[in-house]
């Protein structure tokens, strides 16, 4: 008996592209972002009025923390845009497989297409430099004395995940 085929559509591809990044990337930016900035905002209103420690310097330093995770949160959206523009199908594919579980694979599920591009073997050093610079920063921040250590660590994040939010947010409508 003949095998029943699945042909998958641009369309539908496309479809289940954008509904894997509105799941996994868009979602949980949205709620870390928030999370971050709450955090972060509330530990500057603690330095403000509490400790009294809370100068022009701070809000110089705490800007640049923000800045710093922009520019980085950006950096890796344009890089997801890429693989979102260019490899649709190996998002497509994640999407239908679901959530990963510790299960056996069997014979049905779905087989995510590998990615291939120049410089993909220096990605994880990117990431490593990313989160070093973000770490690293927050770091400096509390160790001048400028930024106390909750908001320092929070700001940079805050702005990374909010950049990926607003720069996805033009694509997935």
């Amino acid at each position: 008996m003949p095998k029943l085929v699945t042909i998958q559509h641009p369309e539908e591809v496309a479809k289940q592209a954008r509904e894997y990044v509105k799941t996994y990337i868009l979602m949980p930016s949205g709620l870390v972002g928030m999370f971050c900035l709450v955090v972060g905002v509330i530990g500057l209103g603690y330095q403000l009025i509490a400790s009294e420690s809370y100068t022009w310097d701070t809000f110089y330093y705490s800007s640049g923390l923000m800045a710093l995770g922009v520019l980085i949160g950006t950096a890796q959206t344009q890089y997801h845009l890429y693989l979102f523009r260019q490899f649709p199908d190996a998002l497509a594919a994640r999407m239908r497989r679901g959530p990963t579980t510790q299960r056996a694979l069997t014979k049905k599920d779905v087989q995510v297409p590998e990615i291939h591009h120049p410089g993909r073997p220096l990605l994880p050093l990117a990431y490593l430099a990313g989160i070093g610079a973000l770490l690293g920063s927050a770091v400096v921040a509390a160790l001048y004395g400028q930024v106390n250590t909750v908001p320092a660590v929070m700001i940079p994040w805050a702005g990374f995940y909010w950049a990926k939010l607003f720069f996805w947010r033009s694509v997935i409508k």
